[in-house]
């Protein structure tokens, strides 16, 4: 027959596609939506009908009516239509109970065909069978899988129950400008040209960190905003070039007081979206025992296998890559794996190399037997060193015990990323809950090697200990900073700090990390005036939004929570941003470019 597409004309949806229920048997319905699936039966046509909600199975009888039936039989999976009938009970024994709608149907007396589709690029119901690139090519179409638009539905909610929480805080909701000001310190800027002064642009914030400040100084008390941030940095799964944050600021308040907002909102977000219990206080642990323990500022708590010390138990051994590395200042460290001496020499090989990946010298190893250890260090230790090692980790029989010996740093790094991949692979963490812990008293400073200087590990703007202050002039890399992480089962989900309000303090780190008067000026004078008018103290924190969602939902990568992400080339696949511009355009903004 020959498609006519219909319009909608006066009807009206009467219900969702997952409303309808067995209380609605009986009701004449108006539904709209896409075509999941169709079967032909011949005399009856069954088609299940998907909007946002979820599913209705809809059918066609030719003795009902055959215009609807013929209609019925050209349909195709996407095609959009409107359909009226009676709701009715399944047959018995062919209820769904996999579907909420699963005990009811709807049979059709009339049909609209409102859009026909192209053959989709890919299935767009069940399993994903096309590769991600040309699912992002056509992300209008991928969202419209039930596992992302589930996605995209909690993180409304999580956004939604956070407003919430704020308001009832007395957090204000405050837009800070989109256009703003470059600043150093931080990221690559996205710039954009300005048409009216010519020559000079505007950078997209990447934090609103220097107008949440003024907000303060202005004397708004409390701040929130659900705020998009742009970065220009290399990608992986968990960044975006543009990303969202959960932004507060908080006056006359300290670490703690910041802490106790975030653990609130934390404990509301995932009793009310998951039904998740979270107890609080959350642990607190500081940035040096972090790297210590676990060889990570953003450590798995939800697990054992500490890092263990053991350079003075073997620095008298006549193993030589041990003993050189303890006398040039380096360490022994190890960690246990319980129940490891399983592993085979092919699992322990890979593992050594998983360690020189980390940039570490290799790893050594002793599986824990009755009698004495299965290890080629065995011939280079005494009884008592290796009694005195298993003492130490607490290990016993049918225990693995990996060793890593290079300078503290490099051991720390190379041992907590093993930790986390022999997690992995013994799946430690299965249905373990949620970790929640605070990492504090973060280096205020770090040397840059490419800079030859010192940049800031948070931002400029973080106070440090107030008994670290005089160490800024001789030793600003020992001074620590009042600054907190926020780590949920391994991942960094915000940092924020104790800001400084005093502009002698703040003119004492611009000199520490050796940003020049005029810079400073040119680049921070209007914040440095800002802190001359009565700055009161404040601290606040950010929170990534898109990793907190991802985190909640279970999701393997933040592009499956953002509606529209960017590729790991930070390009949009569906619009093929960024692209070139006319030459009318870049005229009138003063430009002209160099094309590769």
């Amino acid at each position: 027959m020959k498609l006519d597409i219909d319009t909608i004309g006066d009807w009206k949806r009467t219900n969702d596609c997952g409303s309808l229920r067995r209380d609605d048997i009986g009701r004449q319905v108006v539904l709209m939506g896409w075509v999941n699936r169709r079967r032909d039966l011949g005399k009856l046509i069954f088609v299940d009908l998907r909007d946002r909600s979820g599913l209705t199975q809809i059918v066609f009888d030719r003795e009902v009516d055959e215009i609807s039936h013929e209609k019925a039989a050209i349909l195709r999976n996407e095609w959009v239509i409107a359909a009226k009938g009676e709701v009715t009970p399944r047959l018995a024994g062919q209820e769904n109970p996999e579907m909420p709608t699963g005990d009811i149907e709807v049979k059709v007396n009339e049909l609209k065909i409102l859009n026909e589709t192209r053959v989709p690029p890919f299935q767009v119901d069940g399993k994903i069978d096309a590769l991600e690139n040309l699912r992002l090519r056509y992300r209008y179409l991928e969202l419209r899988r039930p596992a992302l638009l589930h996605n995209l539905v909690m993180r409304h909610r999580i956004a939604l129950t956070i407003r919430n929480f704020l308001n009832r805080k007395g957090f204000l909701e405050v837009e800070t400008p989109v256009l703003t000001k470059s600043t150093p310190e931080g990221a690559r800027d996205y710039l954009v040209p300005s048409r009216i002064t010519k020559g000079s642009f505007y950078a997209l914030p990447q934090s609103p960190q220097l107008f949440k400040q003024l907000l303060m100084m202005a004397g708004f008390n409390r701040y929130f905003q659900i705020v998009k941030c742009f970065r220009d940095e290399d990608l992986r799964a968990d960044r975006q070039p543009e990303f969202t944050q959960v932004d507060l600021e908080l006056s006359f308040a300290d670490e703690g007081e910041v802490m106790d907002v975030v653990e609130g909102m934390m404990v509301d977000t995932f009793s009310k979206i998951l039904g998740c219990p979270v107890s609080r206080p959350f642990e607190r642990i500081e940035y040096e025992r972090a790297m210590d323990l676990y060889g990570s500022d953003k450590p798995d708590m939800r697990f054992g296998m500490e890092l263990v010390d053991v350079s003075d138990l073997l620095r008298s051994s006549t193993f030589r890559l041990f003993t050189q590395v303890i006398g040039e200042g380096g360490v022994v460290k190890a960690i246990k794996v319980k129940g490891g001496a399983s592993f085979s020499r092919k699992e322990l090989d890979e593992l050594s190399s998983k360690v020189t990946d980390f940039g570490a010298k290799g790893l050594f190893w002793a599986k824990v037997r009755s009698d004495a250890w299965q290890s080629p260090l065995a011939k280079f230790l005494t009884p008592d060193m290796t009694s005195s090692v298993e003492e130490r980790l607490g290990a016993t029989e049918g225990d693995l015990i990996i060793f890593v010996s290079d300078m503290a740093q490099k051991a720390n790094k190379a041992l907590g990323l093993l930790r986390i991949e022999i997690s992995k692979r013994l799946d430690l963490v299965k249905d373990a809950g949620y970790s929640f812990v605070w990492v504090t008293k973060f280096p205020l400073l770090e040397y840059d090697e490419d800079k030859k200087r010192y940049v800031a590990v948070h931002h400029p703007f973080t106070a440090p200990l107030e008994e670290d202050i005089l160490l800024l002039a001789e030793r600003p890399e020992a001074v620590k900073a009042r600054s907190y992480d926020l780590v949920i089962n391994g991942e960094e989900i915000g940092g924020g700090s104790v800001r400084i309000h005093n502009i002698g303090l703040q003119n004492q780190v611009f000199r520490a990390l050796g940003l020049e008067e005029e810079e400073v000026g040119e680049k921070f004078g209007f914040f440095l005036e800002a802190l001359e008018y009565g700055a009161p103290p404040h601290a606040g924190i950010a929170l990534g939004f898109d990793r907190l969602v991802a985190l909640m939902v279970g999701a393997e990568s933040l592009r499956d929570v953002i509606a529209f992400p960017k590729t790991q080339r930070a390009t949009c696949a569906v619009t093929d941003a960024p692209s070139r511009v006319d030459k009318d355009q870049l005229a009138e903004l003063g430009l002209s470019l160099l094309y590769p």
